[in-house]
């Protein structure tokens, strides 16, 4: 197998060229994780007259919920794809340095 210079150029210009968005769907991510503690309260605080269960119930049941879980599975997916094509960009870099560093010792 040979990994030619030009791969190995692309991969390290995808790996500038995607930091900002893999940063920017990481972001994402996180604000979303966080916020779905915030919605909850939200949504129970709309039904203080009913028991805890209740609440977490109508909270659980909401279409906003429900909405906010849907977008929230996505940015786990954006973001989990970006990390693992700046993973597999890193490994070939790790595997062209491997085969030089094998090429010289052979001199």
């Amino acid at each position: 197998m040979s990994i030619s210079d030009n791969d190995i150029e692309r991969a390290v210009d995808y790996l500038r060229d995607s930091a900002e968005a893999c940063a920017k769907k990481r972001a994402e991510r996180l604000y979303l994780d966080e916020y779905t503690r915030a919605l909850k309260s939200l949504i129970m605080s709309e039904h203080l007259a009913e028991s805890l269960g209740a609440q977490e119930r109508y909270s659980c049941s909401d279409i906003r919920y429900r909405n906010h879980l849907e977008a929230l599975r996505q940015a786990i997916f954006e973001d989990e794809k970006g990390r693992f094509l700046r993973a597999a960009a890193e490994a070939k870099i790790n595997a062209w340095q491997t085969m030089s560093a094998n090429e010289r010792g052979k001199i």
